[in-house]
């Protein structure tokens, strides 16, 4: 089981420093969804299936449609790959600050070890992520509500600053 959850914590460094490093949003997408798939793996591998599925489904969902809204007013007719030499540039770099942070916090994160939400009550009648999701809903509905307004405003920010001078793919001929 640890091999996969390695496998999986990789796959969600390897996702994240795909999507930062990348200056076109066609292959930061794809990083997007990497890391997305790991990181629900990493929740169901810790005991919150529930929580992974509507992360999984609401990320990916919100998140793509921002970067194909991007995509489509982007229209950069030959885009940095990962093979370009900026790019595999800033990979380095990043994956550099991963290493050198995780060498930090080694000794914390070995430490104070996770334990999946069922271990934490013996006799529970509700799993611990169902629980948490309808406490959000009890008593955070009001920062639903403000989390969706704030995705909302990252919508428009995005897409402003994607337009660029040039009006994207929708300028006048």
């Amino acid at each position: 089981m640890s091999y996969i959850m390695f496998i999986f914590m990789s796959g969600l460094i390897g996702g994240l420093v795909g999507v930062v490093s990348n200056p076109s949003p066609y292959f930061a997408a794809v990083g997007l969804v990497v890391a997305s798939g790991a990181g629900c793996g990493l929740l169901v591998g810790h005991g919150a299936p529930f929580l992974s599925l509507v992360l999984f489904l609401i990320y990916l969902g919100g998140m793509l449609v921002v970067f194909a809204y991007s995509a489509a007013l982007a229209a950069e007719p030959y885009p940095e790959t990962l093979g370009s030499r900026p790019v595999m540039l800033s990979v380095v770099v990043y994956l550099g600050v991963v290493v050198v942070g995780g060498g930090l916090f080694l000794g914390v994160l070995v430490n104070n070890s996770w334990v999946t939400v069922d271990e934490l009550v013996e006799f529970s009648v509700m799993r611990g992520d169902m629980a948490g999701v309808a406490g959000i809903y009890l008593e955070g509905g009001w920062m639903l509500v403000v989390g969706v307004w704030v995705l909302l405003l990252t919508l428009f920010v995005v897409l402003e600053v994607v337009r660029g001078l040039g009006r994207g793919a929708l300028r006048a001929v």
